[in-house]
């Protein structure tokens, strides 16, 4: 686990790594988006400029779905509510709200509007493999404990070892999954505050660290669920770029068949993802339930699965979206 990569020298300036991931994720995804629109936009610069605000609301979306999902952080705490840089992002938020603004600059801009969007599935699912990678790093958005060979153990400290340590009643857990002894709660900060929380590293005795780092307080193997998510969301853009590339084919031909008209690729996009996203969640270990066993973003992802199938049915009926007088298929 490593959320913050490096230091900026002179500013004193620290470079988190979920932050890192993010930009790099978007500038693969704005890459990839430019490459496959090329064929039926006269002007790239489109593509920039609905990232751009893509990004922007995309950061936008996901705070407002953690501040509403953990809207009991933030009682007496307002001013935290725009503290981003402490952390406090949900993925699917972002996307959904991100997707909404990039609908409304298509269609001020009056752009083919389902080319559009097939390419921006290839893109934004080429974005989710390093924003997840970013969790990891991170050390959030971690799973259940596992014996399987690949499980992960995360530090001291870290998302997943103050999970275990206390019981989650959000979670149906009423004991912790880790047993520490008292003498590693509470200590008496710089400022003389008693703070009765986890102690920080620095509080530690040598004895103590020896025993969370290596011996029977350490934190327990987990799943790496964002490393799941990020091979998930890799198998996903190889998926929806096959389809994509299966629509391109039946468009030059012009004979359509199952899944190949415009806004097709888009579609599946919601479904695959949803059914991805509702079975991690099952090996995840952070969300709290909310409503008939299930967490917030499985309820979500029921719903995306539902609107992708919405959009295959309307999509198979609409008429084939023209490309304006000029552009090549």
């Amino acid at each position: 686990m490593h959320p913050e990569l490096f230091e900026i020298p002179i500013v004193h300036l620290t470079v988190k790594s979920y932050g890192f991931m993010m930009v790099v994720g978007f500038l693969a995804a704005v890459t990839v988006i430019r490459y496959l629109s090329r064929h039926f936009t006269r002007d790239p610069q489109h593509i920039t400029n609905a990232a751009l605000y893509s990004l922007i609301a995309g950061v936008v979306g996901a705070r407002i779905f953690f501040v509403v999902h953990y809207s009991d952080q933030f009682r007496g705490n307002w001013g935290d509510l725009f503290a981003i840089w402490n952390g406090g992002l949900e993925l699917i938020g972002g996307v959904v709200l991100a997707i909404a603004v990039i609908v409304l600059y298509i269609r001020y801009h009056k752009l083919p509007m389902r080319h559009y969007l097939d390419v921006l599935a290839i893109g934004l699912t080429t974005a989710l493999v390093f924003g997840r990678i970013g969790c990891f790093l991170n050390g959030c958005c971690y799973g259940k404990p596992t014996e399987l060979p690949w499980a992960v153990r995360f530090p001291y400290g870290s998302f997943a070892y103050e999970s275990q340590t206390k019981p989650d009643p959000d979670r149906h857990r009423l004991h912790p999954r880790l047993d520490l002894p008292q003498e590693f709660f509470g200590y008496t900060d710089e400022q003389g505050y008693y703070i009765p929380a986890l102690k920080p590293p620095k509080y530690l005795t040598p004895a103590q660290k020896e025993q969370v780092a290596h011996g029977a307080y350490q934190c327990l193997p987990v799943h790496p669920t964002q490393l799941y998510s990020s091979a998930g969301a890799a198998l996903l853009t190889l998926i929806l770029y096959g389809i994509w590339r299966r629509s391109q084919k039946a468009e030059k031909a012009g004979r359509y068949r199952f899944l190949t008209r415009p806004g097709g690729t888009f579609s599946v996009m919601f479904i695959l993802y949803g059914i991805m996203r509702f079975c991690i969640e099952m090996i995840r270990d952070d969300n709290p339930f909310e409503a008939a066993g299930l967490t917030v973003a499985q309820i979500l992802s029921i719903g995306l699965a539902i609107l992708g199938l919405v959009l295959i049915i309307i999509f198979s009926f609409v008429k084939p979206e023209r490309l304006p007088a000029g552009l090549s298929k």
